[in-house]
């Protein structure tokens, strides 16, 4: 196993819960819900999972979310005393919080010829890697990954080469994305956002259901980790991306990129198909993106594979998702089982394969999660646990 990137904390928060401990109960009790928009006005219906009552520390939401998921991990991680010593880097994946969101902006400048300033003020403080290296006094190298759904994930392996190829020796990685009236249209217009709970990889799916939040990981490097009295279990053991370069909205009918992603993402690991014990597939409950999906985990993993989908429970976090799905593939990882894909109840023929329906024991040392995402982008890590 490749084992020179070590996970030595992690934090996240979605609808699903404000930290790993509330998100691991609602997973496995199924008990996260959308519900009707309450951030912002829309005449739109489409049921959404909003993070509520959360206390953020900023005016942008979504640093907010993201200083949240950091501060859970913190709390076992003194980043204080590691950084006067070590160089850390910060690696943060998001699509919302790359642009200027705010319709009231263009519509007031559009109308009157003039606007508030304030969101601009909000947006021009919000870049999320700048804003934590500024408040954690961090001198590592710092970028913002903006790769669509799979930006967080990428940023996980972003931040994972940075240690193998000695730029750092700590990376802050993950990503984080906000509830936003703009990809709520710009989903809505595309016409796969569903009016009930997301069903991923269900025959019956109607579409996806978006979401917020933001998971966070703290990496390290053998330099680092080796030197510690409890050394860490789980590892970013591999990790791969891929385009398609088919369609600007569309996976390749083949999943040609995804499965690249994969293969690369094995290779890196130095592992086998046979090694991973379970999937945690992107499974947005769209009708192609399953299918194609699916079609590559069979090819791939065959058709008895271990797999889930998470966003029945968190909704489609967007630039968040690979980050909150990669914490939560390493979580399960360690505990040795994972939670159904909540929403699924019959199989689709075109996809040929079906999610745990129940609580499933896992064994085995690897799991990969995998992410697709607009513009072809596709991206898999594999996460590997100590033997």
């Amino acid at each position: 196993m490749n084992d020179r990137v070590a996970i030595s904390a992690m934090g996240c928060i979605s609808a699903a819960g404000k930290n790993i401990m509330e998100t691991l109960h609602s997973f496995e009790k199924e008990m996260s819900a959308p519900s009707a928009v309450s951030l912002f006005d829309t005449a739109l219906k489409h049921p959404v999972f909003e993070v509520h009552n959360f206390s953020s520390k900023h005016k942008n939401r979504t640093l907010g979310l993201l200083l949240c998921a950091l501060e859970e991990a913190l709390e076992k991680y003194d980043l204080e005393a590691l950084s006067s010593k070590y160089k850390v880097g910060v690696c943060i994946g998001t699509t919302v919080a790359s642009q200027l969101n705010s319709i009231e902006f263009y519509k007031d400048y559009r109308e009157k010829g003039h606007a508030s300033m304030a969101p601009v003020d909000a947006y021009l403080q919000g870049n999320l890697a700048e804003a934590i290296a500024r408040i954690y006094n961090l001198k590592g190298p710092c970028c913002v990954v903006v790769n669509a759904c799979s930006s967080g994930a990428d940023a996980i392996g972003v931040a994972s080469s940075w240690l193998e190829n000695g730029f750092c020796d700590i990376a802050i990685a993950g990503g984080a994305d906000e509830l936003n009236k703009i990809p709520l249209c710009g989903f809505h217009s595309l016409g796969i956002m569903s009016a009930v709970q997301c069903a991923p990889f269900d025959q019956n799916r109607k579409g996806l259901n978006l979401g917020e939040g933001a998971g966070v990981m703290i990496l390290e490097n053998q330099n680092v980790y080796s030197k510690r009295k409890n050394s860490p279990d789980m590892f970013i053991a591999g990790y791969g991306s891929a385009s398609d370069a088919y369609h600007l909205t569309a996976p390749h009918p083949e999943g040609k990129g995804l499965e690249a992603a994969i293969n690369e993402a094995l290779l890196r690991a130095k592992i086998y198909s046979k090694d991973i014990c379970f999937v945690n597939a992107h499974g947005t409950a769209t009708s192609e993106n399953d299918k194609v999906e699916g079609k590559v985990l069979n090819r791939i993993f065959g058709d008895k594979v271990n797999f889930i989908s998470t966003k029945g429970c968190t909704g489609h976090t967007l630039g968040a998702a690979g980050a909150i799905e990669a914490v939560f593939t390493a979580l399960t990882l360690r505990e040795g089982k994972i939670p159904a894909s909540f929403g699924f109840v019959k199989e689709d023929p075109d996809i040929g394969i079906s999610p745990v329906t129940k609580t499933t024991d896992i064994n085995g040392r690897f799991a990969i999660s995998t992410s697709l995402a607009f513009g072809g982008n596709n991206a898999a890590v594999v996460i590997g646990k100590k033997e």
